[in-house]
């Protein structure tokens, strides 16, 4: 198969290309998602029969600061990049997120859920959403939440950077979701795109729990137990976005077609064995 991953320099864009060595990747500096002109010349040149689109703009508070440059990538370049797939007749794999969800439920989303977005980038994603399903009617929609990955800059190697540098760390107790290994996300993506059974998917990690207690068990698995961690709630943590409180992701469809991730906890050792390895 002919594929196409757009964002192919992230963390899961990598890591969808060491599991696809057909694929061709294009990262930002090879393709902005904005310019129509490029993404349809690019689709159009390399006629792939499925496109991963794993181009975003996903720095949250970014989005809330910039909330019409957030549409501009992650809902006018999503639709570019749809309009090209409509015209090449390719099938198209949209990665979105939990922060479609509003979090107020106080329990796991379902993959039919109704949406209620966050916060900016949440609205640009469910925005992105709903081009893809307008548009493309072969696709894979895919969300999944607070996903880490190696050589990124993630929750994960914040915490222990500031660890290491002895800085003071709060992380808030009530926001809660599940946390996703880009190597396992990968896996999952690769294994649905090959069912061509069309429709929308969560994947994550096995688990959800609290900012503070991921914080809490990735400096306990660095060897960092006694490290202090201030718990606080959102209102006392000053950022421009405010995250869904209650995000957690229930995978109902793809458990079905028997494609699950691991728990969260085995993941976190799997990356960190990986890191040590590559020191």
């Amino acid at each position: 198969m002919r594929i196409l991953i757009t964002g192919a320099g992230g963390g899961v864009g990598q890591a969808l290309l060491a599991r696809l060595p057909e694929a061709h990747g294009a990262a930002h500096s090879q393709l902005d998602v904005t310019d129509a002109e490029a993404v349809m010349r690019l689709i159009g040149d390399r006629a792939p029969q499925l496109v991963i689109h794993c181009a975003a703009l996903t720095n949250v508070d970014r989005c809330a600061q910039a909330p019409q440059e957030a549409l501009q990538v992650n809902a006018f370049g999503t639709q570019n990049v749809a309009l090209a797939c409509q015209r090449v007749g390719a099938a198209l794999c949209y990665i979105s997120t939990n922060e479609v969800f509003d979090g107020e439920r106080g329990a796991p989303y379902g993959e039919y859920d109704p949406m209620q977005p966050a916060n900016p980038y949440g609205y640009s994603k469910y925005v992105g959403e709903q081009i893809v399903r307008q548009l493309v009617p072969r696709h894979y929609i895919v969300r999944t939440s607070w996903v880490f990955a190696h050589n990124g800059r993630n929750f994960l190697q914040r915490i222990v950077g500031l660890a290491r540098e002895g800085k003071p760390l709060s992380v808030v107790t009530d926001e809660v979701a599940c946390p996703t290994y880009a190597e396992d996300l990968a896996e999952g993506i690769v294994a649905l795109v090959q069912t061509e059974r069309f429709g929308t998917y969560h994947l994550t990690n096995q688990g959800a729990l609290s900012r503070y207690a991921f914080a809490r068990a990735i400096l306990d698995a660095h060897g960092m137990a006694e490290y202090p961690i201030a718990p606080i709630a959102k209102a006392q943590f000053n950022r421009p976005s405010r995250p869904p409180t209650y995000s957690a992701l229930q995978n109902t469809f793809a458990a079905l077609i028997g494609i699950t991730l691991r728990h969260w906890r085995d993941a976190l050792d799997a990356f960190i064995a990986r890191e040590r390895q590559q020191v």
